[in-house]
């Protein structure tokens, strides 16, 4: 240290030294691993289709909840159409080609197929140029696909209003950036001997601390962790979204780093916090694929059935999971319609028993998909 004193895991003698117990991990390890057996398992008696549409929900999730994660919301039918124009998924009607969506689409996409290539600078700036298609963040200019050179002051995370705010962590200074990122790369590059699943959880802890760039640094750490989980699964298929179960536990994520990040290297807090939240992504991954197997039994019940393409559409969205309450009103803005148009295709699908009411009346009436008989399916 040059101080004699430190205050971020960065300034210590030993960084970046980063130690564990092993033993105390053994556990947690042992649950994941099991948690992926039978997710693939599962995956392994289904069809090749249904394994894409699994991908495709689980790859949407991390894309719209790791930018939800920095208060960016993604429009989903734009992802969602983004990835599966990439991966050739057949889903009906694509969405307009939105080029921000396609930014971050191209980066997931590129950190967990080709998990297996060498991560390097270029590639680093490659996803970050990817990320700030315009050159700007919002109204604010970004240094783009470089390391950030804290031209404005040293990179901080604070919170609370700018005269008073809370300083949660300040970066490395940027003229040591370039000695640390080979550092790390070559780290990243080398066959250590962490379990996979730790390397992951290190990457991501490592990368979030450096900090790199101007801006879209927790996209891009999380892009990094995808990365190391796909060369730690061995597969370059995606059936689950860390993203997504971080997002869920944001305020936890946060607190979890912070602490870690003004610590000792000993990081078995960070890495049991880790492995329980990946834990919950393979648990939510088991909920994603029974909905995938539901709009196939769905489908196989009610495909001879003749629909326009508006009630195509919006039944394809609450099969997708459709947030909050269908309204007729809802109905209306989604398939482009009148209110009377939405009425009638709704109608039609509740006579046919394919829809059903929710609670409440008048123009607060809701719907959604009936229950499928087990044996009608």
């Amino acid at each position: 240290m040059r101080s004699g004193e430190y205050t971020y895991i960065w300034q210590r003698d030993d960084w970046p030294t980063w130690r564990y117990d092993q033993a105390r991990l053994a556990g947690p390890l042992a649950e994941v691993s099991l948690a992926q057996g039978r997710l693939l398992g599962r995956l392994a008696d289904v069809g090749m289709a249904l394994r894409s549409e699994a991908s495709l929900a689980a790859l949407t999730d991390d894309v719209v909840k790791s930018s939800a994660i920095e208060g960016e919301h993604l429009d989903v039918a734009s992802v969602r159409s983004s990835i599966a124009r990439h991966l050739g998924v057949e889903i009906g009607a694509l969405a307009p080609v939105d080029r921000h969506v396609e930014g971050v689409v191209d980066m997931i996409l590129d950190a967990t197929l080709h998990s297996d290539e060498t991560l390097t600078t270029a590639r680093l700036h490659a996803w970050h140029t990817a990320l700030f298609p315009t050159g700007y963040s919002h109204l604010t200019r970004v240094r783009v696909g470089a390391w950030r050179d804290d031209a404005k002051g040293p990179m901080q995370v604070v919170s609370g209003p700018m005269h008073r705010h809370t300083v949660h962590f300040e970066a490395p200074p940027a003229d040591s950036l370039e000695q640390e990122m080979q550092r790390f790369l070559a780290w990243a590059n080398a066959r250590t001997s962490e379990p996979p699943v730790i390397k992951a959880a290190l990457a991501h802890l490592w990368f979030v601390t450096l900090h790199p760039f101007d801006d879209g640094n927790g996209r891009m750490t999380r892009a990094v962790g995808d990365l190391f989980l796909a060369r730690a699964d061995g597969s370059p298929q995606r059936f689950y979204s860390l993203s997504a179960e971080i997002q869920r536990h944001r305020s936890a994520y946060y607190d979890v780093l912070e602490r870690t990040q003004k610590g000792s290297l000993e990081v078995d807090e960070w890495l049991a916090w880790f492995l329980m939240t990946l834990h919950g992504a393979l648990a939510a991954a088991q909920a994603t694929l029974d909905r995938v197997l539901y709009k196939a039994r769905f489908w196989r019940h009610w495909g001879s059935f003749p629909m326009n393409a508006r009630q195509t559409k919006l039944v394809n969205r609450l099969l997708n999971g459709f947030e909050g309450k269908l309204t007729s009103g809802k109905w209306a803005t989604i398939a482009k319609s009148s209110t009377d148009t939405a009425l009638r295709d709704i109608t039609e699908l509740v006579t046919l028993g394919m829809l059903r009411r929710t609670e409440g009346g008048g123009r607060s009436t809701g719907y959604e998909l009936a229950p499928i008989d087990q044996d009608g399916g």
